[in-house]
């Protein structure tokens, strides 16, 4: 029989699409004020995976995911997602979001995204947020799920998580 362990603080990540840079700068501010310093950023590329955001946002938008310096309880992505659903409602415009924001975190072995959204493959977490594994590590590499998001899949995504990874490493993390 196992025993319960606590699980290793996590690194936690956040996704932001956007349509003005303006939008995003102001996000970031807000996420740096409460969740603490920016670690590391991945470059910015079009976010083209999906018309989803068109309606709400526009187009031409554009994503880049950053890495937030303090580590976190896995368990922490619930009210992360709950802020960052009222960073998103702060900056909206006529009620429509000028940023989306998808936070999550990154371990050794997986990247999570905490969602309101409940589907097949999603696990509760708590106060209306679902846990979703979009990456796996393995074979030396991440590997995707049937329901991976394509932009995750992006070249410079895939880099820029497993460049985090190696920092979550080399923190000593399991």
């Amino acid at each position: 029989m196992g025993q319960p362990k606590l699980s290793a603080r996590v690194y936690l990540i956040s996704a932001l699409c956007y349509h003005d840079q303006c939008d995003a700068a102001k996000a970031l501010e807000l996420l740096v004020e409460a969740f603490g310093p920016i670690q590391q950023m991945s470059s910015v590329f079009d976010f083209t995976h999906t018309t989803y955001y068109q309606k709400e946002m526009g187009s031409a938008l554009c994503k880049f995911f950053c890495c937030f310096e303090n580590l976190i309880d896995p368990i922490d992505v619930i009210d992360v997602k709950l802020k960052t659903n009222e960073i998103e409602e702060r900056l909206a415009k006529d009620g429509k979001r000028s940023v989306n924001i998808d936070p999550g975190y990154l371990e050794a072995a997986k990247l999570v995204l905490a969602t309101t959204k409940n589907f097949g493959h999603r696990i509760y977490l708590g106060k209306g947020i679902y846990g979703d594994v979009q990456l796996f590590w393995r074979q030396g590499k991440f590997q995707s799920n049937p329901w991976t998001y394509p932009d995750y899949l992006d070249a410079i995504s895939i880099a820029f998580f497993t460049d985090v990874r190696k920092g979550y490493l080399k923190r000593g993390a399991p």
